[in-house]
């Protein structure tokens, strides 16, 4: 069957327990997620931590719109449009660096790096009512931060960066809070990845990681001598683990590991213990946050495994940014982020796990892209369009504050992102 492709459509190709593989492959249907979703929704930029000091900045996209985050020699972030007030040329082509200008090689208009124009060549030429200061560069219609997270949006109206988050902020917090003094330092540099598949194949999946990354869990088995349960997690992809997957509402979603983690607390503080100045970290973190709190976010470990729609992932200890190209292509970004006040040991080994799995020699990154390009080849089959999405449906429960529960290796991640897919694409 074609997938209808009106508004009032859209919604009838996420059902309850399948999804038309026409949102994969359809370039009409990826042209209004371009209109709808990313050139109007609440998207992370970045960390302010990337920017440490004044004059910093890195490039990126609003969807297909080229912006400049940047702290400015005041110290306040700001994202701006990468264009130039005079013909339209991008006034910055490094992705990262450090400048106190912003300079147009067409024509030679140069901007400060907290907006205002301050030069132009030969300015008589544009007559009296000419006024440098009504020619800045052009900031995105909203901006706003939450724990140095930098989000923007290309709509100038719409819920606030706080009704967006909604309850998913919980664990941007726990992904900060890993540090006794909440902040972190995003200056190790990025892997970037680019897969020829579509954007949305980037999810919280923990059905995968006991066929896709086999030999991860093998290598697991290996160092505890057959025994997961030895391990100081335990498996944590396994039901009986007391993992979950939650739907969090509007598109945001998480892999729960908490339960499983604090069921192993002792055994994943034994390990702590045993690295060099593990014991300085975890009594930084008592007395950072109390014994009780602070061992719970030992238990979190910086890790929420968090998906904030539509484009921000913490998984591990990264900043994951997605970036859709086409409807078959995608640009992953992932920044390490290293944790302040805390023993360099500590930084060390969050470096070496990611390095280990996320690395373009990694144990898992690779094995993700390559999955998502032929998961992108094989709905190229279009006889029967609809995918299955019912695992765990059977036994989901709502909590009072309306997430959705399910086990960890449940689909209720992959409903929940496509329900907030279907919430945005309805909306005019």
């Amino acid at each position: 069957m074609n997938a209808p492709h009106a508004l009032s459509d859209y919604a009838h190709l996420v059902q309850p327990d399948r999804v038309h593989s026409a949102i994969y492959t359809d370039p009409a249907i990826f042209e209004q997620e371009m209109a709808r979703i990313f050139h109007r929704a609440w998207l992370c930029v970045g960390h302010e931590a990337e920017l440490p000091k004044p004059g910093d900045f890195r490039v990126t996209t609003l969807g297909r719109q080229p912006v400049i985050m940047v702290r400015g020699e005041d110290g306040q972030v700001r994202v701006f449009m990468n264009r130039c007030r005079h013909r339209g040329m991008t006034v910055c082509e490094t992705e990262t660096g450090n400048a106190r200008f912003f300079t147009c090689w067409y024509h030679g208009w140069v901007y400060r790096n907290t907006g205002p124009l301050q030069d132009v060549p030969g300015p008589a030429g544009y007559g009296a009512d000419f006024h440098k200061e009504d020619f800045g560069l052009t900031l995105v219609p909203r901006h706003a931060s939450y724990r140095g997270f930098v989000f923007a949006s290309l709509a100038p109206t719409g819920p606030t960066l706080a009704e967006h988050l909604g309850p998913a902020a919980k664990y941007l917090d726990i992904y900060m809070d890993a540090s006794p003094v909440g902040d972190i330092d995003v200056t190790a540099g990025v892997h970037r990845t680019r897969y020829r598949g579509n954007w949305k194949f980037v999810g919280m999946d923990g059905y995968h990681p006991h066929y896709t990354h086999r030999s991860v869990l093998d290598a697991w088995r290996r160092r505890s001598g057959g025994n997961m349960a030895d391990t100081h997690h335990g498996d944590p992809f396994a039901d009986e683990s007391g993992n979950l997957t939650r739907d969090l509402g509007n598109g945001h979603v998480l892999l729960d590991f908490f339960p499983g983690r604090m069921a192993h607390l002792d055994r994943y503080l034994a390990t702590l213990r045993k690295l060099p100045q593990g014991e300085d970290y975890i009594q930084a973190m008592h007395a950072a946050y109390g014994q009780q709190r602070g061992n719970e976010l030992l238990a979190w470990a910086g890790d929420p495994h968090a998906g904030i729609y539509p484009n921000l992932q913490l998984i591990g200890v990264q900043i994951r940014l997605v970036r859709p190209v086409s409807v078959d292509e995608t640009e992953v970004l992932m920044f390490p982020g290293l944790l302040k006040g805390v023993p360099a040991s500590v930084n060390s080994l969050r470096l070496r796990q990611h390095e280990s799995f996320y690395g373009p020699s990694g144990a898992g990154s690779p094995d993700d892209a390559e999955l998502f390009e032929r998961n992108q080849e094989g709905l190229q089959a279009s006889v029967e369009p609809w995918l299955y999405l019912a695992r765990g449906l059977n036994r989901e429960r709502v909590e009072p504050d309306g997430t959705r529960v399910g086990l960890v290796g449940d689909e209720t991640t992959q409903r929940g992102q496509l329900r907030g897919w279907a919430k945005f694409m309805a909306e005019a």
